[in-house]
């Protein structure tokens, strides 16, 4: 019951978030409370179009501030202390801009080209003024030392002139040139750039220099204004936004309805991986994944002396708005301090599988770290082929390293007997393996007989020469109707460069079925520090799980004919699994099929933690059943160990007024509606129950 309760619940708010995103109203600006257009234009010429867009996107003032946290998080240069010191920064310059760059117009100073420059560069490290000069516009040079990550020169200046009054204007060499810098050019030909520097540097020497080059002592062939200036400009505007990803706005939105706002303003990059991989021994197919966040918060434990961190993992397939499936997992992770170092710069990546039943869904996996209250996502389409239908080549997973798989249980990323060692960030050092796996659906007796993988290895370099061909006789392998191929050669037989895995399915006459592709990475680097891996394999024993995981798949897809021999699969292989009974005996009163969930559900009654399912389940059955008067008294003894189940309560108030107790049937869907009021159907039979006692 907690489990079903939990994924109505899920799949609830995750349909609210999705509706939310595709159908709101964005606010304008005018509309928003002070404190939010003041934090508009301190962030004008730093904000991403994409985080502007998710900001006009939320509905509520605790939504906007909650998102400006976390705007302000994501620039902060020591994340681990109280302190932001951009945050303080951009604040200072803002107040500055607006106390010195207003003179002389009507704009405020962060408005003015002078103020977009100092809030986005800050003060310059020195400023030359030419005002005052005969025959040449008011002008201020400002001289910067460039940042070369941001795009910029080692040094440059820029050029502010007043024309005619008002307000300082950027000067681009390119777009103004340097005739511009001159009051009277009459009798000159400002065509002629030679002769235009040659006038101006009589005039103003200095000014002349930076006239037609953004770069001090630069002279263009032919004195012609250098269009290195306009490119300078744009990523001088450009360069509070780079390396800033909006990704963690867009998921603000989506998820601020199923993530918490703690987490939400924390959200942290990071890599990932998933195939679809059959098991042969169950002969069903699971969803394998891998995600690595890009960074983790630990904290410590004094009396054990230790680190630690405590992830939550949440996975979810959804087929539009319906969740079909959904768990979690705990993995609490602990070290020693001597183990601090090498962890954080391997980083940590949480592995697990799931069974997943044939179809089209989107995949979501949540990974969350109560410590530092932060996530991370990873969202895929995931398609898994139906038994009989065409073959199909899956995208091939690259490791790092085979192993031989330990025998028994399952394990992420097990494939043909060996166990494929991961690592979301696909780079290998010279000495890992280049580790490969592949898997292909639906092979028929022909296809394995004479089809083929071919597959092509190529690098950025050497574009147009693969690194490496080779064929895949699939007939060397033995047979399956899905069938898992892993090999791995040495990484040092490649240089260090930028790889793609070119795969492609050929049946015997040599015609292509499928086309898949992986990415890897060959670093100069002897050894690349992997991710230590967290993961909780299932033993043998609990098999039969896996197959009620299917069935809950099946039955949210609506394939009740492939969820009841998935739940008979399941109880075949665990006959007293109670909370496997309760599920099934629950589809079973779904399907019509009364008197075999009867059955069903009669070793629930001695077993406490499912009393309740018990009496709820015998009274659904039985009301079902035309059998109103025992249904009563189960449900009634249901309703003593939990009385606030709207779905007891609905059908014992049913069962009430099918015995003619219209007064007690009333109470019973007064009860369920205060539980929940969005109850058409009971609304109605509310009405109707009322007018027959008047």
């Amino acid at each position: 019951m907690k489990r079903n309760v939990i994924a109505a619940a899920v799949a609830l708010l995750m349909a609210v978030a999705a509706a939310s995103f595709s159908s709101q109203t964005k606010a304008k600006e005018k509309d928003l409370a002070p404190q939010f257009q003041e934090w508009l234009k301190l962030t004008t010429y730093i904000i991403l179009p994409a985080e502007k867009d998710v900001f006009f996107s939320l509905t509520s003032d605790r939504d906007r501030e909650a998102f400006i946290e976390a705007f302000w998080r994501q620039r902060d240069p020591t994340p681990g202390t109280p302190q932001n010191e951009y945050k303080e920064e951009i604040i200072k310059r803002f107040n500055y801009a607006n106390e010195y760059y207003r003179r002389g117009t009507t704009r405020e100073g962060w408005m003015t080209d002078m103020g977009r420059i100092y809030m986005i560069l800050g003060r310059p490290q020195s400023i030359e003024r030419f005002e005052g000069l005969q025959n040449v516009y008011p002008a201020q040079v400002w001289y910067y030392y460039g940042d070369k990550a941001a795009g910029l020169p080692t040094m440059f200046v820029l050029v502010f002139v007043q024309w005619r009054g008002g307000e300082f204007k950027l000067y681009n060499p390119a777009a103004d040139g340097p005739a511009s810098l001159i009051i009277d050019t009459q009798g000159l030909d400002q065509t002629n750039y030679e002769a235009v520097y040659k006038k101006l540097r009589e005039l103003v020497p200095t000014l002349a220099g930076v006239s037609i080059s953004l770069i001090p002592g630069q002279i263009p062939y032919g004195y012609t204004p250098s269009p290195q200036s306009s490119i300078i400009l744009s990523a001088i505007f450009d360069s509070p936004k780079k390396d800033i990803s909006s990704a963690y706005a867009t998921h603000f939105l989506n998820y601020k309805g199923i993530v918490s706002t703690e987490y939400l303003t924390n959200y942290i990059e990071s890599s990932a991986t998933a195939a679809v991989i059959e098991d042969p021994a169950l002969g069903i197919d699971f969803l394998h994944f891998s995600i690595s966040p890009r960074t983790m918060s630990l904290d410590y434990f004094k009396p054990r002396d230790q680190y630690y961190c405590n992830f939550k993992l949440s996975v979810s397939l959804r087929q539009g708005e319906k969740v079909v499936f959904q768990y979690s997992k705990d993995y609490p992770f602990y070290l020693p301090p001597d183990k601090v170092g090498s962890v954080q710069g391997s980083g940590i990546s949480v592995l697990d599988l799931f069974p997943i039943a044939a179809g089209t869904y989107d995949l979501t996996i949540l990974l969350q770290n109560a410590v530092g209250k932060e996530f991370c996502l990873f969202e895929k389409a995931v398609t898994v082929p139906a038994e009989g239908g065409p073959a199909r080549l899956a995208e091939p997973v690259i490791g790092y390293r085979l192993q031989d798989a330990p025998a028994g249980a399952n394990a992420p990323f097990k494939m043909a007997r060996k166990l494929l060692l991961t690592d979301p960030k696909a780079t290998l050092g010279s000495g890992d393996e280049v580790a490969y796996g592949l898997s292909i659906f639906n092979v028929s007796d022909d296809l394995w007989a004479r089809g083929e993988v071919e597959v092509v290895i190529e690098g950025s370099a050497a574009k147009g020469k693969p690194a490496r061909t080779f064929g895949l006789k699939l007939a060397e392998q033995p047979y399956s109707r899905t069938m898992s191929i892993v090999e791995a050669f040495p990484a040092r037989d490649f240089p260090p460069d930028y790889y793609e895995m070119k795969c492609r399915l050929k049946d015997g006459l040599g015609n292509v079925l499928g086309t898949a592709k992986a990415p890897f990475i060959v670093s100069p680097a002897e050894a690349v520090p992997h991710p230590v891996t967290l993961t909780r394999a299932l033993p043998a024993a609990n098999s039969f799980l896996y197959f009620y995981g299917l069935a809950i798949q099946y039955d949210k897809a609506g394939d009740r004919v492939k969820a009841e021999a998935a739940y008979r699969k399941a109880l075949g292989m665990k006959p007293d699994y109670a909370e496997g009974l309760a599920d099934f005996a629950d589809f079973l009163v779904r399907s019509g099929k009364f008197d075999e969930a009867l059955l069903l559900v009669e070793p629930l009654k001695s077993q406490e933690k499912f009393r309740f399912n018990y009496f709820l389940l015998r009274g659904q059955a039985l009301m079902e059943k035309g059998e109103f008067a025992p249904a009563v008294q189960s449900l009634l003894e249901g309703n003593k160990i939990y009385n606030s189940d709207t779905r007891l309560l609905n059908a014992l108030g049913f069962c009430y007024y099918k015995t003619g107790k219209k007064k007690e049937a009333l109470d019973v869907l007064a009860a369920s509606l205060r539980l929940n009021p969005e109850q058409a159907d009971v609304k109605e039979m509310t009405a109707k129950v009322e007018k027959e006692i008047k």
